[in-house]
C-alpha cells in the first residue's frame, strides 16, 4: 500500500549542501579566469548563476511537484525528443564546433549541451521499457536486444560528434538499471563483452582515444603533451596537503592547470581545501548515492525505482569518473564534476534530475 508523504528531507538537505558548496568551489576556481579575461569571466559566471543555478532551482521545485508517473506515459516521446535535439548539433548555424567536436547548440546567445537531455531521456525511456518487460526480463530478446539497440543509436550520434564520455556514462547507467531490474548476470556479461569488443576498432579509428589509453597507463612519458593535465592535477592535489591553502589560494589554476573550472576543478578544490575538504566532497556524493538508492528501494513501483536508480548512477558515476581522472585512477574523458564544474546545462539538468528524485520520494511503500 502506498502513501503520499512529504519529500525526503535528508536527500533534499544533501542536494542543498551540494548546490551551495558546488557554487562556492566554482567561484573560487573562476578567479583564475578573472585575472586573465574579466569580460569572459562575467559571461561564464552569469551563465553558471542564471542558466544553471537559478533556472535549475526553479525547474527542481517544479519537477518535485510533477508526479513521476507522467514521465512513463510520455517516455518514448521524451527519448525521441532528446535524440532529435542531440542531432541538431550537426545543423549549420545551430551547432557549435570546438576543438574538432560538435557537442553544443547556440541558443539565444548561450551555448547548451544536448547530451545532458539525452542522458535523462534515455533513463526515463529505459526505466519505462524495463518495467513494462518485467515478467519477461530473463529472456534475452527483452533484456539484451533492447539495450544494445538503444545504445547503438546513441553510439552513432556520439561517434560523429564525437562524445564518447556521454556514451560511456549512458552505457554504465544502462547496466546498473539492468542489474536493479533483476536481469540475469549472464545477460549483463554478454552486453559488457559486446561493448568491450567495440573498444578496439574504435581506438583504431580515433587516434586520440588510443593516446589517452596510453597516457593513462604511463602518464609520466607524456608529461609535456597528453599527460600534462594529469601531471599538473597531481601537483595541485599533492600541494594541498591535509588542510589546503585556503579559499582562492590555488596556484595551479592561474595558467598551469588546464580547465580549472571544468574537468580539473576537483584538483583546484583539493589544492585549496586539502585532503579533508576533498574527502568531504566525496563523502557528500556517497551519501547522495546511498540516500538516492534508498528512495529507489522504497518506491511504490518498478518504474519509480528504476528511474531514481538511473538518475543516481548518472550523477554519481560522472562525478566519480571526474574525480578518478584527476587522481589518475581513470583516463581523462571530459566528465564534469556535477554541482561544481563549469557548465550551465549540466547544472540545470542535474537539479532537474534531483527534482524528479524528490517527487518519487513522496510516494513510499507503507
Amino acid at each position: 500500500m502506498a502513501r503520499k508523504r512529504k519529500i525526503d528531507k535528508v536527500f533534499a538537505a544533501l542536494v542543498a549542501v551540494l548546490i551551495v558548496l558546488g557554487f562556492f568551489l566554482f567561484a573560487s576556481a573562476a578567479l583564475g579566469l578573472l585575472e586573465k579575461d574579466s569580460a569572459n569571466f562575467s559571461t561564464v559566471f552569469s551563465k553558471q548563476a542564471l542558466l544553471g543555478l537559478l533556472c535549475g532551482l526553479i525547474i527542481l521545485i517544479v519537477l518535485s511537484k510533477v508526479h513521476y508517473q507522467k514521465y512513463r506515459k510520455y517516455a518514448f516521446y521524451i527519448f525521441l525528443a532528446s535524440l532529435f535535439v542531440s542531432c541538431l548539433v550537426f545543423v549549420p548555424g545551430l551547432g557549435i564546433e570546438h576543438a574538432n567536436a560538435k557537442r553544443w547548440l547556440s541558443i539565444a546567445g548561450f551555448s547548451a549541451q544536448p547530451a545532458e537531455f539525452l542522458k535523462l531521456g534515455f533513463v526515463i525511456y529505459f526505466a519505462a521499457l524495463l518495467s513494462s518487460f518485467r515478467p519477461k526480463l530473463q529472456q534475452w530478446k527483452y533484456s539484451i536486444c533492447p539495450v544494445i539497440s538503444l545504445l547503438a543509436v546513441i553510439f552513432v550520434i556520439s561517434f560523429y560528434q564525437p562524445d564518447y564520455g556521454t556514451f560511456l556514462i549512458i552505457g554504465a547507467t544502462a547496466l546498473g538499471m539492468l542489474w536493479a531490474a533483476g536481469v540475469s548476470f549472464k545477460h549483463i556479461l554478454i552486453i559488457i563483452s559486446t561493448a568491450a569488443l567495440a573498444i578496439v576498432p574504435l581506438a583504431l579509428c580515433r587516434a586520440y582515444i588510443w593516446e589517452r589509453i596510453l597516457t593513462f597507463i604511463s602518464p609520466a612519458q607524456n608529461g609535456l603533451s597528453s599527460g600534462y593535465q594529469i601531471k599538473q592535477s597531481l601537483i595541485a592535489i599533492g600541494s594541498g596537503g591535509l588542510f589546503g591553502k585556503g579559499f582562492g589560494k590555488s596556484v595551479q589554476k592561474f595558467g598551469l592547470l588546464p580547465e580549472p573550472m571544468g574537468d580539473s576543478i576537483f584538483a583546484v578544490t583539493a589544492e585549496e581545501w586539502g585532503f579533508i575538504g576533498a574527502s568531504f566532497l566525496i563523502l557528500l556524493f556517497l551519501l547522495f548515492a546511498f540516500r538516492g538508492l534508498k528512495i529507489a528501494s522504497r518506491s511504490t513501483d518498478m518504474f519509480g525505482g528504476l528511474l531514481v536508480t538511473g538518475i543516481v548512477i548518472l550523477i554519481v558515476s560522472q562525478s566519480f569518473i571526474n574525480i578518478g581522472s584527476m587522481l589518475g585512477i581513470f583516463p581523462i574523458i571530459g566528465m564534469p564534476l556535477l554541482f561544481v564544474s563549469q557548465g550551465g546545462t549540466a547544472l540545470l539538468f542535474t537539479l532537474a534530475e534531483a527534482g524528479i528524485i524528490l517527487n518519487v520520494s513522496k510516494y513510499k511503500r507503507s
